[in-house]
């Protein structure tokens, strides 16, 4: 049904979809496509807190296009390859640029991050590391390969890493001072 480009993951609480409308209506309803009122079509697609927060300044700005615009300029960004430079400092591609518009604002479409909990690390393992986990574990068992032990043996723990081992493996009644 036409060719479709998403940009960011299906999962994730924002990503945008890309479209060839005009083949999708030759497909659907025989509209011959020379005669299609839009021919490729770009959707921003939100859920969660994520749509709250477009919902909310679209009805604080009665303003779709800015609201649209700002969504997609927080979240989309294609530059120039520049190879002496790192790539948060790559110019913004000439056509983007003119697609995006002057000036325009971006949107940020959360809150603050939440605090640290170890309850949030381990919900955030077991969805996005987990799989890949149990996958290189059946790889290791079925070729006889390690690469298991490999990354744990190369993983470097940060000062960050060491003080929530320590939080969470001291006994409360060691924490307080006397």
């Amino acid at each position: 049904m036409g060719r479709t480009l998403y940009l960011g993951s299906l999962k994730s609480d924002v990503y945008f979809c890309i479209y060839e409308k005009d083949y999708e209506q030759y497909v659907k309803l025989g509209t011959p496509l020379e005669e299609a009122d839009i021919i490729n079509r770009f959707e921003i697609r939100l859920r969660n807190e994520r749509a709250y927060y477009a919902v909310r300044d679209l009805l604080t700005y009665y303003d779709a296009e800015q609201t649209a615009f700002s969504i997609i300029n927080q979240y989309v960004r294609f530059v120039d390859e520049e190879p002496d430079k790192r790539k948060n400092d790559w110019k913004l591609n000439d056509r983007w640029a003119w697609f995006i518009g002057d000036n325009r604002q971006s949107l940020k479409l959360t809150t603050k991050p939440e605090p640290y909990t170890l309850d949030r690390t381990l919900r955030w393992v077991q969805r996005q590391v987990a799989p890949t986990l149990k996958m290189l574990k059946k790889i290791d068992k079925g070729n006889g390969t390690d690469y298991m032990e490999t990354i744990e043996q190369q993983a470097k723990l940060t000062e960050k890493h060491e003080m929530i081992i320590k939080q969470q493996t001291t006994p409360a009644k060691d924490l307080v001072e006397s």
